[in-house]
């Protein structure tokens, strides 16, 4: 192998803002800081949120139906299709 061609390849520490330090190694050279990991994001942590804004699920469910088999629109098309074979 040639001498002098690959990168310097020293370890790093990425710290995370809830604490987590966890030891590696790059090529980028100095210390990372985060702001979220897999120690504390949602998303790995099972503790995902469901915001409803301006009540946008609700609206769905009245409008599709809880069990997602229809609702109102459900209704007026079944009223459609009954009307138009008469």
């Amino acid at each position: 192998m040639r001498e002098g061609i690959h990168p310097k390849y020293p370890e790093v520490s990425i710290a995370c803002a809830c604490g987590n330090v966890y030891e590696t190694r790059s090529t980028s050279g100095g210390d990372f800081h985060l702001e979220v990991c897999s120690a504390c994001h949602p998303f790995y942590t099972g503790q995902q949120k469901l915001i409803d804004t301006q009540g946008r699920i609700e609206k769905f469910r009245t409008r599709y139906g809880a069990d997602g088999k229809g609702g109102k629109a459900a209704e007026k098309a079944a009223e459609r299709s009954s009307g138009s074979k008469a």
